[in-house]
């Protein structure tokens, strides 16, 4: 499994994945930030009352759920596509690796990509709000913890695509299901809890830990039982999954 990682990271290079999720994570940042610099804005900046850091970091939750699917379907469609248009299933069972284990290799580095991106995506926001010019102190535990829970939740839909990717050649089927899904998740923000945790991408929103409460933005503790369920799920049908592949005649 460890050689089969390595290759993955390989082959990254030749595909520029690092480029491409950096790009993505300075344009959410930016995005998320972008309204800090704005007159109204910077007058609740002193203000705990007025929570600055909360709404900061419920527009990087919106701003997360409109890409986070796309960036999941992009990095698993690319890492898995080479398969489909070299041979590559072919030749990695010839050198010992079939395609489920080549799956789940696959996630295991794209995993450990998206660890230090998100933790940089987040860094970013916070180092902007603090460029910006917020004097409130900042929480730190509703921001660990929804970057934690962003982190698990894009490893969860790579999981998905690197799956579908496998199983369907044809990677705009799967890139397509991202954009819909960033849709989804975008409204996910607005629906209710009942059925936010029916859709998948509906626990881009379920990981937030501020919501809107009139016109104030308050911290929130997410429904931690749902997601951990999600996570569970996921992982247990991607394992299922990747060693029914194996018995699949590539």
């Amino acid at each position: 499994m460890k050689r089969a990682v390595a290759l993955e990271f390989r082959k990254m290079r030749r595909l520029r994945v690092v480029p491409i999720v950096l790009v993505l994570i300075v344009a959410v940042a930016a995005l998320s930030s972008a309204s800090l610099f704005s007159g109204s804005t910077r007058e609740s900046f002193d203000d705990p009352t007025a929570a600055p850091w909360a709404a900061l970091l419920l527009t990087y939750t919106f701003m997360a759920a409109m890409t986070s699917p796309i960036l999941a379907a992009v990095l698993a469609s690319r890492q898995t596509d080479i398969e489909n248009t070299g041979s590559g299933w072919t030749l990695a069972s010839t050198a010992g690796y079939t395609p489920g284990t080549l799956c789940r290799a696959k996630l295991a580095a794209l995993a450990a990509i998206l660890l230090p991106a998100v933790a940089l995506q987040t860094l970013l926001v916070i180092g902007a709000g603090l460029l910006a010019g917020i004097r409130v102190p900042v929480d730190v535990v509703p921001w660990i913890g929804y970057t934690m829970g962003l982190l698990l939740v894009d490893i969860a839909f790579c999981a998905l695509h690197v799956w579908l990717a496998a199983k369907v050649e044809n990677q705009l089927i799967s890139v397509g299901i991202g954009m819909l899904g960033a849709f989804i998740g975008v409204f996910a923000l607005l629906m209710p809890d009942w059925l936010t945790r029916l859709i998948p991408w509906g626990y881009f929103a379920m990981i937030s830990q501020v919501a809107a409460s009139g016109r104030d933005v308050v911290y929130a503790t997410p429904a931690y039982g749902w997601i951990a369920g999600f996570i569970i799920i996921v992982g247990v049908a991607f394992t299922l999954a990747t060693r029914r592949l194996d018995r699949i005649e590539r």
